[in-house]
């Protein structure tokens, strides 16, 4: 979770990005073979010569690219796998003393730039930069080490994403599958510290809460397994024999070595952790839920807000927002409630949308049917609100077995930049009764198009920008367009339908309860029985989605909040521009401006967007 400033950790469910911030804190720094003393690779009197943007371009530039050799696992995920054989060092005060060390260098980089001489993207580029290597810097007071994997993310969840063969890392020749193998040692000694880690976070009195902890054992038991057919990093192998890539005669050989791998490299190192989890850590495990529990807990809870938010807002000012929302989402509903001529109060109401046979699919496939189906509807309305649109297109596939259970109701994966993969529109289908009818035309905006899928897919398609923007990403600013992504569904001729439009005011609600029951949590110290109760009187919510909404809050602090003040910040640039251009102001030309960029924290769009709007009035 460290260093979440160069990708900020968004919801887990947007997979490359977690696997950033699982590990970009973590990985020691193997850029010093390549360059002593980690000095920068233009001496000064080269960097003399260059113009200030050109210094911009070539300063992000080195960074990004020894930024894959920090974090080879995030290379992969972004599509160069020049590092596939790697997993990224152990968790010990020698790497975390280097990933203090590869900030601050690029922070006095970054820092001998005049900003004055910058206009356009190299600008852009430079505030960014700057902030980003500002915000890491200060993560580093926080011990967010000592607690490096949870119920909803960290090396053991990705990792097992990697080796089922489904996700970016390729199994495509022979030299692929030895560059997993090597890959799986990494992994075992990367999880050897996370024992040690979290070890000595035991000893510091920094430690999950107990129910958080508890969650950690089914997910490392899934993987601990007698039968390796059986297990998840065995599915490279089913198509071995249908590979032509890889000779015949080096088949068998090769199946042996994988087999001996995971039996003897990647069944022990999860075993190790489950052991530990299950006999040492949950006895000591907290009873307290949060962050401001910790030691240093309310500073770091503000920095928690600061980095999701990227906005100068108290615990105070979110939690107020939250409640006014939850309020007049309510009456929202009430007026649904009224127009489907329910009789009943809004509790009974709730009750009906959780319970109503009529309200859910009968079948898995069913329900990832339903989205496969209004995937078409809402892709032919885009060209209403929109002018620019991602190359890349997306698919809808139910979440894997072995992570469904502490996985969200729904998640994106960004399509592999090189085109070979399109993204994944991911759906928990292991409670159907957690994914009611009316929430598809919103789920569908928000994961997919115009939300997630289109924000994140272009980004990645937009020739020329720098390398660390295009794989780069804030919470504020891909939740918060996600969310208004939502609100333009009556725009787009959507949520005709009165359950639909509930739909969207359920959604809204989840996002308005979270500023609430986060700064609830890790601020004003709300229980997690008092943080399930509020969310269940607010809304139509199926309980299970309830508890593991609560308990991603609690594991991840802070995270929650982007979403709703996102969406605010964005609506009031767009009602900002409307007001001062008037007629001149064209919400296709408005949405490309937000969009074309790339991510950035809210006060830096909102300059870009003031300078777009002076630009238009000249």
């Amino acid at each position: 979770m460290k260093n979440t400033s160069f990708l900020a950790k968004t919801k887990i469910s947007l997979i490359a990005m977690s696997v950033a911030v699982s590990l970009v804190g973590c990985s020691a720094n193997t850029y010093q073979a390549a360059s002593p003393a980690g000095a920068l690779n233009l001496t000064s009197t080269e960097m003399a010569q260059k113009t200030e943007a050109e210094k911009v371009q070539l300063l992000t530039d080195q960074f990004f690219d020894e930024s894959m050799q920090r974090n080879p696992i995030y290379a992969t995920f972004v599509g160069v796998h020049d590092y596939n054989d790697k997993f990224g060092d152990p968790i010990n005060q020698k790497s975390l003393a280097e990933g203090l060390a590869f900030e601050q260098k690029y922070l006095q980089a970054i820092n001998k730039i005049e900003p004055s001489k910058l206009s356009g993207q190299a600008l852009l580029s430079y505030e960014i930069f700057k902030r980003a290597r500002e915000m890491a810097i200060k993560s580093y007071q926080f011990d967010v080490h000592l607690i490096p994997i949870s119920q909803m993310g960290g090396v053991h969840s990705f990792f097992a994403m990697l080796g089922s063969g489904s996700s970016a890392q390729p199994f495509n020749t022979e030299q692929d599958y030895r560059n997993f193998m090597s890959r799986a040692e990494g992994f075992s000694i990367f999880m050897d510290s996370v024992i040690s880690a979290m070890r000595e976070g035991i000893e510091k009195g920094m430690v999950h809460p107990k129910p958080i902890a508890e969650k950690l054992i089914p997910q490392l038991s899934a993987h601990v397994v007698d039968d390796v057919t059986q297990s998840v990093f065995f599915a490279p192998l089913v198509s071995l024999d249908d590979n032509e890539n890889i000779a015949e005669k080096s088949k068998a050989q090769l199946k042996q070595d994988y087999v001996k791998m995971i039996e003897q490299v990647i069944v022990p190192a999860y075993a190790k952790v489950h052991d530990f989890i299950k006999n040492e850590y949950v006895p000591n495990a907290r009873m307290t839920v949060g962050l401001s529990a910790l030691p240093n807990g309310k500073k770091w809870y503000e920095y928690q807000i600061e980095t999701n938010t990227t906005l100068p807002l108290t615990a105070e000012e979110i939690h107020q927002f939250g409640l006014d929302e939850v309020a007049r989402i309510l009456a929202e509903m009430r007026k649904v409630k009224q127009t489907v001529g329910f009789d009943g109060d809004l509790q009974a109401f709730f009750e009906h949308l959780r319970t109503d046979d009529q309200f859910f699919f009968d079948s898995e496939q069913a329900l990832i049917d339903g989205y496969t189906q209004v995937k078409d509807k809402i892709n032919s309305r885009l060209p209403m609100l929109f002018e620019v649109f991602p190359k890349a297109d997306y698919v809808v596939k139910a979440v894997e077995p072995y992570r469904a259970a502490s996985s969200a109701a729904a998640s994106y994966m960004a399509p592999a930049p090189d085109g070979s993969r399109p993204g994944v529109f991911y759906i928990n289908t292991r409670d159907l009764r957690a994914q009611p009818k009316y929430s598809l035309e919103t789920l569908s905006i928000h994961e997919a198009a115009p939300g997630h899928h289109f924000q994140i897919a272009i980004q990645q398609e937009v020739e020329g920008l720098p390398r660390f923007r295009k794989f780069g990403g804030y919470t504020v600013f891909s939740e918060g367009w996600a969310l208004y992504a939502e609100s333009l569904g009556k725009e787009l001729g959507l949520f005709t339908d009165p359950y639909m439009w509930y739909g969207r005011l359920n959604d809204e609600q989840l996002r308005a309860m979270r500023l609430v029951v986060d700064t609830g949590l890790h601020a004003f110290g709300w229980s997690r029985e008092k943080a399930i109760a509020y969310m269940n009187e607010n809304s139509s919510m199926a309980l299970s989605d309830i508890v593991a909404e609560v308990e991603r809050y609690i594991s991840m602090p802070g995270q929650a909040l982007g979403y709703k003040t996102g969406e605010r910040h964005i609506r009031m640039l767009r009602n900002k521009a409307k007001a001062a251009l008037g007629d001149k102001f064209d919400v296709k030309k408005f949405h490309t401006q937000i969009l074309i960029d790339g991510a950035l924290p809210m006060p830096i769009l909102e300059a870009k967007i003031d300078r777009w709007i002076a630009s238009l009035q000249s």
